[in-house]
């Protein structure tokens, strides 16, 4: 692989991650609602979502549900459902301000099932990449799809040290909230918004 190319690509992935999105978004929302680690937790399993959607645009099934409107629909609504469910869940959290030690460990198994579902659920995820990985490929280098799949990988490795760093950064953000009660007690309701915006974003977007 040209390493021109491979150094473009990660130059684009890293700015894709930083942009605002659902990823990126929950992670801070979750780091700063709980800590750091429930931040991390989140990331791993939003990374192995990515992993999944990956492997889906690398051997042609995501182009498959692209083509199938029905599909498509489908999947986009179910993901849009499951994030106004959490943004439920949060608001109905509203008063509690943040989780205190044997709440986190109770709620630590959960979200790594949230992080995989939310980004298995968002068909956004699967058009990025078969839009960004195929430009990134060099059909006279070698098989396209495992091209692919190692351009994936690369994606999912910077995803995952940026968002690790994002949450690190947001667990300060959590310091000084944990010492503002006014503001605490809200940190649910914050999130609740932020997630059902998402929802709503991802229910009325178009392909």
């Amino acid at each position: 692989m040209d390493m021109t190319l491979l150094l473009s690509f990660i130059g684009v992935a890293v700015l894709l991650t930083l942009m605002p999105g659902p990823d990126i978004l929950f992670v801070i929302a979750q780091s700063i609602s709980q800590d750091r680690k429930a931040g991390i937790i989140i990331t791993v399993g939003l990374c192995t979502g990515l992993m999944i959607h990956v492997s889906a645009a690398a051997i042609g099934i995501s182009t498959l549900i692209y083509q199938s409107a029905v599909a498509f629909t489908i999947v986009k609504y179910a993901g849009a459902a499951y994030l106004i469910y959490l943004a439920w869940q949060a608001f109905k959290e509203k008063d509690a301000g943040f989780m205190i030690d044997n709440q986190q460990t109770q709620q630590y198994k959960s979200l790594y099932k949230k992080g995989v579902i939310m980004n298995i659920l968002n068909p956004k995820v699967s058009l990025f990449f078969i839009a960004l990985l195929p430009q990134f490929v060099d059909s006279r280098v070698g098989n396209v799809t495992v091209q692919m799949f190692i351009l994936g990988i690369i994606f999912i490795i910077q995803a995952f040290v940026i968002m690790a760093l994002v949450s690190f950064l947001s667990n300060k953000v959590r310091i000084f909230l944990m010492n503002n009660p006014f503001l605490g007690k809200r940190i649910n309701q914050v999130k609740g918004t932020l997630l059902g915006l998402i929802g709503l974003q991802i229910a009325i977007s178009d392909k």
